[in-house]
């Protein structure tokens, strides 16, 4: 084990590789827990992999109507919603198609790490042809991701795919914290060109900057030490 100050530090310094190196000519399959994930761990890419003619296919797994508990003015089914809206818009920004977006809707904060889930993706990967798969980090201290790193795992197992990680709000753990998940290895992909478009997808997010729904005082907030992560010129993928 390592502590998560020793990983997050080698995530920091690893081989910086272009689109071309990190895909191989794959067409991805983006898993992202919620609604705003795609644009923060993979935004980036995202808009790489487009531009290089393999736009990606992404799995929105939650509905994100967990954000904002207890609003009256955007009740669940409202709320998520409006996240679905917001996600379309986004990855718009950064040239994706809307047919490659895949939403499952499976509850916030509740999302199941086996079960029908897995013969869902299992049809999109045969459908869309989707060669590789991306999805959170298992160091990343969310229910939903741990839930998206395990089902990432069994998929691969079942389809015999490759699959990458990226992390999110493993950022912003303890960096005392020993972690089971101990990898660095991986690349830093070169975002530089598509930074500008990546930071107006994660601003597309509209209702997580904390702006929009204005009655949930405890609603969730992007917070500003993680957003200053992902304005950085690269984002972090590690191989398996």
């Amino acid at each position: 084990m390592k502590t998560a100050g020793e990983i997050l530090a080698g995530f920091e310094t690893l081989p910086l590789a272009n689109i071309a190196t990190i895909l191989a000519g794959r067409r991805p399959l983006i898993l992202a827990p919620h609604p705003d994930d795609e644009s923060l761990g993979c935004g980036g890419l995202i808009a790489a992999a487009c531009a290089a003619g393999l736009a990606p296919v992404i799995a929105m797994l939650t509905d994100g109507a967990a954000s904002h508990p207890g609003s009256r003015s955007f009740p669940p089914a409202r709320l998520a919603a409006l996240r679905e809206s917001e996600a379309r818009d986004a990855v718009a920004l950064l040239g994706l198609p809307e047919e490659n977006l895949v939403f499952l809707r499976e509850p916030d904060t509740k999302l199941a790490p086996h079960g029908p889930i897995i013969e869902r993706l299992m049809d999109i990967v045969a459908e869309q042809h989707c060669q590789l798969i991306i999805a959170p980090w298992s160091g990343d201290p969310h229910c939903d991701h741990e839930a998206a790193a395990e089902i990432a795992e069994a998929l691969a197992i079942r389809t015999g795919l490759p699959r990458l990680s990226y992390p999110v709000w493993g950022w912003l753990r303890d960096h005392g914290a020993l972690l089971a998940d101990s990898r660095t290895t991986g690349w830093r992909l070169d975002i530089s060109q598509y930074l500008a478009r990546k930071s107006q997808a994660i601003a597309a997010h509209a209702s997580q900057y904390g702006d929009v729904i204005m009655d949930c005082p405890n609603g969730f907030k992007l917070p500003q030490n993680l957003l200053a992560i992902f304005a950085r010129p690269f984002e972090v993928f590690l191989s398996e």
